[in-house]
């Protein structure tokens, strides 16, 4: 059983740290977070979500807009977006200011 991710303030404003940045790369077949010495491909669900995290948004807007946008249940799309952002935060790849 594993533990579920830590709650996120609907106020945050999620943002990519100094350093880290969301580009496109063509030799990696797409758009890729880049980080020092790491080099990450996000799914298409985690692109929808990264491209929102702006440092201006805060998280409710962020899961309201992608749960209007794929006319999906807003809990289910906070539990996603929540997980995602939080195992992010981890390996100091997003900052949840």
């Amino acid at each position: 059983m594993t533990d579920a991710p830590q709650a996120i303030s609907l106020e945050a404003r999620p943002r990519l740290p100094r350093g880290v940045r969301l580009v496109n790369n063509e030799a990696q077949g797409g758009m890729v977070l880049l980080a020092p010495e790491r080099v990450f491909k996000p799914d298409a669900v985690a692109l929808a979500i990264l491209e929102r995290c702006d440092g201006k948004s805060t998280l409710a807007v962020i899961v309201d807009d992608l749960a209007a946008r794929y006319n999906a249940p807003r809990e289910r799309v906070l539990a996603d977006v929540t997980a995602l952002l939080r195992g992010l935060a981890d390996k100091k790849l997003l900052e949840l200011g």
